[in-house]
């Protein structure tokens, strides 16, 4: 058997991991702004080490820099502000509730001038405790309840986005029985591809989200989007804003978001001018990328913006319409990269792989084999169901100091009884991690905590905000008790 030089790439690794020059270095796009190594060698967020963190809050914990969040708001609103300032105005940004959501964060958002995108009466509630004005709160989903849409109502939302046919008759009969106006946008499938995850692109016909604007697909030989916009602009409990779309998340290539715009803004004339009514609002969705390993590339709020616009500038003067109101949903691009999860490493283990295809004649033709080494930490799928769901791939690095030592390639794994309970498939870690060691996984901020479950009987971690030196829970960690109250007992 052959053993591994650990100074150079194993072949056990993918592809695009490379072996990093510097084992104790931050790669920029994937942190927060101020997390950094202190004098000692620590890892610190806000001036805070994680050693601090960990002995007031224990692990596993979601450590989220409150600033960072801030100012990645603020660069979308801003952004998009200036580029569509001589299209119509400005930008309506909706932030992602289901990406992570809490009272502290509602705040957040409505501080720095965005609104809120929900998807079920759970994150009404929570936007309603937060004291939000509804009128700056969507709801979306694909099969709404009667007592999701009356609290919707209740809540004066600024928009509902419907999602069928169906949907639309009932939201309309509910805000006609109360008297009221239902103000709706109808979600549309443009059957734009888009270069994500399966599980994750929403914009093609086989799925369950949205109106198709494919011809002929309806009993009256249009299509299930242009009904929509016929029952919607005739039904009197309806106020028809205007359209959405999104065609998926976590995508960093702009050619799809700028066909689904044009594809909209023509459906959007071309509706405008065959039913004679007026859409004055599109939401061209959203879904950018985030830097989860060194390899990912995240465009600048500005770039998107910019590119944004020149499509829908050019289409509209195309077309000679005035353009509606736009609103995007950037989605985890606001919160993915503000946080980190900091675990502690528990049992360490190395195993011997077979590298396919690379047989040893002088050892008798077996198989090459190769070190992995398996890291646990104290957590695991039940605060990141990521990869096991999407096969998302993170990074980690030692948090609680800095080591000299060589790079050995690492899994890092959870406490649960899978096999597939992995956190991050694949990094470089020094050879000298030792159980104790602090472990932070940075870009936990969307569709971690939002995911988490207690799989196993784990509590759910609680999440804490650093802002100015300071570390205050948002989300208060589960207790053992906690897990029993619901329990009812023979």
């Amino acid at each position: 058997m052959s053993v591994q030089d650990t100074n150079t790439a194993s072949p056990l690794a993918p592809e695009w991991l490379a072996v990093p020059a510097d084992l104790n270095a931050l790669t920029p796009p994937m942190w927060a702004g101020s997390v950094q190594r202190n004098d000692a060698g620590s890892l610190a967020v806000g001036g805070i080490p994680v050693q601090e963190l960990k002995e007031q809050f224990g692990t596993p914990l979601f450590v989220m820099d409150e600033a960072d969040f801030r100012a990645r708001a603020r660069a979308f609103k801003d952004s998009f502000d200036a580029a569509f300032a001589d299209i119509c105005g400005g930008v309506d940004v909706y932030y992602a509730g289901k990406s992570f959501l809490c009272t502290a964060v509602v705040k957040w958002v409505e501080e720095e001038g965005l609104r809120l995108d929900t998807s079920s009466g759970g994150e009404l509630a929570v936007a309603a405790r937060a004291g939000i004005a509804g009128e700056r709160v969507a709801l979306h989903g694909n099969n709404k309840s009667d007592g999701e849409l009356n609290r919707a109502l209740d809540m004066r939302l600024g928009r509902i986005v419907v999602d069928s046919l169906s949907e639309l008759v009932r939201v309309g009969d509910i805000a006609q029985a109360r008297g009221e106006h239902a103000k709706v946008m109808l979600r549309l499938t443009p059957g734009v591809h888009a270069h994500t995850h399966e599980f994750i692109a929403t914009a093609h016909e086989d799925q369950k989200f949205g109106l198709s604007m494919a011809a002929d697909t309806t009993d009256q030989g249009l299509s299930a989007a242009e009904e929509a916009v016929a029952a919607a602009a005739a039904h009197p409990g309806i106020e028809l804003l205007g359209l959405h779309c999104h065609i998926g998340s976590q995508i960093f290539e702009p050619d799809g978001f700028a066909l689904a715009a044009e594809k909209l803004l023509r459906f959007l004339a071309a509706m405008q001018e065959k039913h004679l009514i007026s859409m004055p609002e599109l939401d061209l969705g959203g879904g950018y990328g985030i830097a989860y390993t060194p390899v990912d590339t995240p465009r600048p709020a500005a770039e998107i913006a910019e590119a944004m616009a020149a499509v829908v500038r050019s289409t509209c003067a195309e077309l000679g319409i005035k353009s509606p109101r736009i609103s995007i949903e950037p989605g985890r691009a606001i919160v993915g990269s503000t946080t980190f999860t900091l675990y502690e490493v528990g049992t360490l283990k190395t195993v011997r792989v077979d590298a396919p295809g690379t047989l040893n004649a002088s050892d008798g033709g077996n198989n090459v084999t190769y070190p992995r080494r398996y890291v646990s930490v104290d957590g695991g799928m039940s605060d990141n169901a990521r990869p096991v769901l999407y096969d998302a791939d993170y990074s980690a690095i030692l948090a609680s100091r800095t080591s000299p030592a060589a790079p050995q390639l690492s899994r890092v794994v959870g406490k649960h009884c899978e096999s597939g309970d992995i956190v991050v498939r694949d990094v470089y870690l020094p050879e000298d991690v030792a159980a104790g060691d602090l472990l932070a996984v940075p870009g936990t901020g969307a569709y971690c905590w939002a995911l988490s479950s207690n799989y196993n009987y784990l509590a759910r971690p609680g999440v804490v905000a650093v802002r100015d030196g300071s570390a205050r829970l948002i989300v208060r960690g589960e207790t053992e008790e906690d897990l029993l109250n619901r329990d009812m007992g023979a």
